[in-house]
């Protein structure tokens, strides 16, 4: 539920009386920087869209109502992620990172929504990550708050796109310097009074040909400005709560691969490339993450109850159903299917997938100089 400007305050206050910040290299506090430097980036993001883009906009796409509705309480939400980490930054004492100048590649209703599901699924793996790194425990239990916040949103986008919502067990965790790789070339320019984060960027990694991927199936990668062609021994590392999955490399070019989907991951996943194939840490990466949309080889049929999340709560979540014009030919068990209707998840929503990715690659490759 919506944090009340009482139990905000009170929320804060108990933050501030954590303790002071740690002095450990990545502090408490930057740790809360980093977090409010991604929300303030998706919270830009919503804001931008929305106000391109128009409920009509979003019902012609294929996305009926509530589904604007919904998405507008998404963007309400991000904007009180960024009001309670800057507030707490604020009472502990710390200098909160100010919103910086973005550019977002979507074009369309059906980009921004792609775009909104894959920023929502790094979010997770963000909070995901970092958690371990957090030293105080009511930090910690914050950042958790916002966690489930943020899969809910994750969720709700990848069903209305037609994706699994919960495409696996476990959620993949991303480290500091992994997520800000993915994250930078959509940030333009911050304000020079921001402080510096604990944070690099490796050398960007692409997909250069964007289709449905499935396990067994192949992969063609791209390593972009930064990566040294000399480096021996490079291998493929797909990121997993349980550590990494390798998956079978090979070098098709300088810079360019080929790397077979393994077993063990479905749904937004990430790859990276290492020297050496005994750990995917930061100080073995040398290229990454891509983001990598697997499927399954078997259809999942629609979790019972689903079409019944609109009832009660302050948010109406009754699933719209996906048109073609959102994710391409899509299943359902009957053809007059309705606006209230659960989709059939199939991994239809691919061909939308495809076209954000290679947008998000374009952005990779002209922020490369910039990193």
């Amino acid at each position: 539920m919506k944090f009340t400007n009482f139990a905000l305050t009170g929320a804060v206050i108990g933050l501030a009386n954590a303790g002071p910040v740690s002095k450990r290299t990545i502090s408490d506090a930057d740790i809360l920087n980093y977090a409010l430097t991604l929300e303030h980036l998706e919270a830009s993001f919503y804001e931008e869209g929305l106000k391109n883009y128009t409920q009509e906009d979003f019902v012609k796409a294929g996305m009926k109502d509530p589904f604007y509705a919904n998405l507008k309480e998404v963007a309400s939400d991000e904007k009180e992620h960024v009001d309670f980490l800057t507030s707490a930054l604020t009472a502990a004492g710390a200098s909160p990172v100010a919103r910086c100048t973005y550019n977002f590649p979507s074009t369309d209703v059906s980009s921004f929504l792609a775009l909104a599901s894959v920023l929502e699924g790094v979010g997770v793996s963000a909070y995901l990550g970092a958690a371990a790194s957090i030293m105080s425990d009511t930090y910690l239990t914050a950042a958790g708050s916002i966690l489930t916040t943020e899969a809910r949103h994750s969720a709700y986008l990848r069903a209305a796109l037609g994706e699994v919502p919960f495409a696996q067990a476990f959620d993949n965790p991303l480290g500091f310097n992994e997520v800000y790789t993915v994250a930078s070339p959509f940030i333009a320019s911050c304000p020079s009074s921001n402080g510096a984060l604990p944070v690099k960027a490796f050398p960007a990694l692409t997909m250069t040909s964007m289709k449905a991927v499935m396990t067994g199936s192949q992969v063609q990668l791209a390593a972009g400005s930064g990566f040294n062609t000399s480096t021996s021994d490079v291998n493929a590392a797909f990121i997993t709560v349980t550590g990494p999955i390798w998956a079978t490399l090979k070098s098709t070019d300088d810079g360019k691969f080929t790397v077979t989907v393994p077993e063990g991951v479905s749904g937004q996943s990430y790859v990276v490339l290492t020297k050496g194939n005994q750990q995917a840490t930061d100080d073995n990466i040398v290229a990454g993450p891509a983001i990598v949309e697997i499927g399954k080889k078997t259809a999942m049929g629609t979790p019972s109850g689903m079409a019944a999340m609109g009832m009660g709560g302050k948010k109406n979540t009754t699933m719209p159903t996906p048109s073609k014009s959102i994710s391409g030919s899509w299943s359902s068990s009957s053809a007059t299917a309705s606006a209230s209707a659960s989709p059939v998840y199939t991994g239809a929503a691919y061909k939308l997938f495809s076209s954000i990715s290679c947008l998000i690659a374009t952005a990779l490759v002209a922020a490369a100089a910039l990193i």
